[in-house]
């Protein structure tokens, strides 16, 4: 038989009593087991071995919400072994190398800008004495973030705290907060609409905007709303495993949008949120505008030309003698 490793010893012997007395403690003991193996960051292949017999029996046992709490917790833990990884639903990294770290994340150049975001730059300097962006300018930096690559984003974000311009009022602190609640559980059921819903109604975004920030599929313009929302880095970290599948199951993308969410500026991020609520104006601007041209000439009603002759009087009105027919 294994020897019982001194980091598991008396599990078997509470989950015997758990079984004579009647009581649940399963998803205490998973949550347990969670919290013991990450403190240290590396194990025995005994200890190992019994993590992965130990978490297996009780996965599968507990609710949702302890499972998706320790699926949180060792998705982000690099020495997590790779059964558990697979039966929570996650892909394991690659044997006998480090979880991929994100690259560094540099300063912005001093000798000459990067070409992809030199028009970010001219716009920049375009508005640099303006303080208050317009919708048009607004348009501009939130299609340019939309359409710039990953990299270029950070760089972006990056350049953003540092440029003059009016940012969005921060949220109120309890409004926040419950909307945060709300974001978090949204995101344990990965109810995509609900999520994206709430978050177009704290941050006053449309819902088209709320969607695309939403479902981009790099992840930094939600990196972005939850920043200027106020979301602490944890809470970020499990909506971004629960959200969306193709986000929570890649250790790497997790890795590399908690660094940079933990890197940029509030500022940055009320920032980019004034530029999408500007850009929703441009679009509304322009949808209205053709409509509103000329309005009032095309409404204005044409004098009547027509004047009613004495010949042809009003019906059942007597026509007024003339002085020639009293002489007469």
């Amino acid at each position: 038989m294994m020897t019982t490793s001194p980091l598991f010893s008396g599990f078997d012997g509470l989950m015997n009593l758990s079984r004579r007395e009647g009581v649940d403690i399963r998803p205490t003991l998973l949550r347990v087991l969670a919290d013991l193996y990450v403190q240290t960051n590396t194990h025995s292949e005994q200890e190992a071995r019994q993590f992965v017999e130990l978490t297996s029996r009780l996965i599968d046992q507990v609710d949702d919400a302890t499972r998706a709490a320790v699926r949180a917790r060792l998705a982000l833990y690099p020495a997590t072994p790779a059964p558990v990884l697979k039966h929570l639903g996650l892909k394991p990294s690659v044997p006998d190398q480090p979880v991929p770290l994100a690259r560094e994340i540099q300063p912005p150049p001093t000798a000459m800008a990067l070409e992809p975001v030199k028009n970010f730059h001219e716009a920049q300097l375009r508005m640099a004495a303006k303080l208050s962006m317009q919708p048009q300018d607004a348009a501009e930096i939130s299609g340019l973030f939309f359409g710039a690559s990953p990299s270029e984003r950070a760089l972006m974000l990056h350049n953003l705290a540092e440029m003059p311009l009016k940012a969005s009022p921060r949220v109120p602190a309890q409004r926040a907060a419950r909307s945060i609640e709300v974001l978090e559980m949204a995101s344990w059921v990965a109810d995509v609409e609900s999520f994206t819903l709430e978050l177009g109604e704290t941050l006053i975004l449309p819902w088209k905007i709320a969607t695309q920030v939403v479902n981009d599929p790099t992840g930094e313009p939600l990196a972005c709303a939850a920043k200027a929302l106020g979301m602490q880095s944890p809470v970020f970290q499990r909506v971004l495993l629960f959200l969306k599948p193709e986000i929570g199951t890649s250790v790497h993308t997790v890795y590399r949008l908690s660094r940079l969410y933990d890197v940029f500026k509030e500022q940055s991020a009320l920032i980019m949120l004034a530029a999408w609520r500007g850009s929703a104006m441009a679009v509304t601007r322009a949808r209205y505008r053709s409509g509103l041209y000329d309005d009032e000439r095309s409404r204005a009603r044409s004098p009547t030309t027509q004047n009613r002759t004495a010949s042809q009087p009003a019906p059942g009105v007597a026509a007024i003698p003339t002085g020639s027919s009293q002489n007469s």
